[in-house]
């Protein structure tokens, strides 16, 4: 059991831990009896779980509070003074009812997830990825909007479809789109249609990622890379569910859930002024953070044996398994392209597999040791243009810290190129 003194303090321990009953009062400053501060308290927490029990203490004159509060979410009230015992018994009843309904959610993602077809196998044996499949079964069958972050390769878009497939939307569609690849001219298009004759090429009428996703989930890969003029646009549909396509002035209503992905620090670019900060408001309802792959080495055995049998099905080859020098190596190597680039290491080796067990030789990555000094003369004469670019851009996002819009002034692109050059190496 925690205590705190403020809202504020509040939220913040709701941020950092789970809880299965909230026990609140209505007022908080002194010489206040308003009972608006515990009003608007219950509503943000509402907001961030509307599943979380919470329990308002009122006086008996503030009768019409506590009714007021029952309309807003709250499951129970006590009055003042309170009897311990039924205090006690109030809170163990919501408490233990909670617990049961988190493991019933917990039991049906889990089933559904198993159900689900085409859906990607998500290996996250780690304790550090423990909060990561929890906030996926707590905030997945919900309409919240969620904001997904983590480094490139680490899994965005596979938490983005489990989401999808734990709500009551997986019936429905799932549309996703690289919104930081979208090039300016053609993104209000490409997000909310456009009508035949609105600009030269539109010979006919086009529907818009928002209205396909109409009664489903969209899901925004790379937002921090949209522009701050389309911010706005997208922060309208957010706000009031209301959109008009391209050259027309008819309003169009979409019911759609929204999925967000990035690698930056949106915090920090909402600082700096380039993203709006209203708008991170909007798409962060809940925020899941999926670590590197470096920070959850336990799972690396899990996942060379799962991509290891995904690749010899897929080549038809027949091998065993990873000599020891081969698995040690896996283990050590930071991985800066997370996942995709082990995945895609391994896919490999299993091409250039010629016996029954991948060794060294076959994983043809450099080790961590040698891979910050391997940048010379010698070394170049042997690597294709590819490879060359590869290098010099990772070796850059090293140096700034993995921070896109430096390392795309450094190397002389824009973010968006940048962005498409990540992804086609899959760094």
């Amino acid at each position: 059991m925690d205590c705190v003194r403020s809202p504020h303090l509040l939220l913040d321990a709701l941020s950092h831990s789970n809880y299965d009953v909230v026990l609140i009062d209505l007022n908080f400053t002194r010489d206040t009896t308003s009972g608006k501060e515990g009003l608007d308290l219950l509503t943000r927490l509402q907001e961030i779980d509307s599943r979380l029990p919470v329990i308002v203490m009122t006086a008996w004159g503030n009768i019409d509070l506590a009714v007021e509060s029952m309309k807003r979410g709250a499951r129970d009230f006590i009055q003042k003074p309170w009897e311990n015992e039924r205090l006690v018994s109030l809170v163990r009843v919501h408490a233990e009812l909670h617990r049961a309904l988190r493991r019933a959610r917990q039991l049906e993602l889990e089933n559904r997830l198993l159900r689900a077809e085409g859906m990607p196998e998500f290996i996250a044996g780690a304790p550090s990825m423990q909060p990561v499949l929890e906030l996926i079964a707590q905030v997945g069958p919900s309409d919240a909007n969620v904001l997904i972050t983590g480094e490139h390769g680490t899994g965005k878009e596979i938490v983005a479809k489990l989401l999808h497939a734990a709500s009551a939307r997986a019936r429905m569609p799932l549309i996703t789109v690289n919104a930081g690849g979208l090039p300016e001219g053609t993104f209000e298009s490409e997000i909310f249609g456009h009508v035949k004759g609105a600009f030269t090429d539109a010979r006919a009428d086009r529907v818009g990622r928002f209205e396909l996703a109409n009664g489903g989930t969209l899901f925004l890969d790379e937002i921090a890379n949209v522009s701050l003029r389309q911010q706005a646009k997208l922060l309208r549909v957010l706000e009031t569910g209301e959109l008009e396509r391209v050259g027309s002035s008819q309003t169009r209503r979409v019911d759609v859930r929204v999925l967000s992905a990035t690698n930056a620090d949106l915090r920090l670019e909402a600082k700096n002024g380039g993203f709006r900060e209203d708008l991170l408001f909007r798409i962060n309802t809940v925020e899941i953070h999926l670590p590197a792959l470096r920070d959850r080495c336990e799972d690396i055995p899990l996942l060379a044996a799962h991509f290891l049998s995904r690749n010899c099905a897929r080549y038809r080859k027949q091998i065993a398994g990873f000599s020891s020098a081969a698995m040690q190596h896996l283990m050590q190597y930071p991985w800066p392209g997370n996942v995709r680039e082990f995945e895609h290491t391994i896919e490999r080796a299993v091409l250039l597999c010629r016996g029954d067990e991948i060794d060294l030789t076959n994983l043809a990555i450099v080790s961590s040791r040698n891979s910050a000094h391997s940048f010379d003369s010698g070394s170049l004469e042997n690597m294709s243009v590819d490879e060359v670019e590869a290098l010099l851009i990772r070796k850059m996002l090293r140096r700034c810290d993995n921070n896109i819009s430096q390392a795309a002034e450094a190397l002389g692109l824009s973010r968006a190129a940048l962005y498409r050059r990540i992804e086609k190496y899959g760094l």
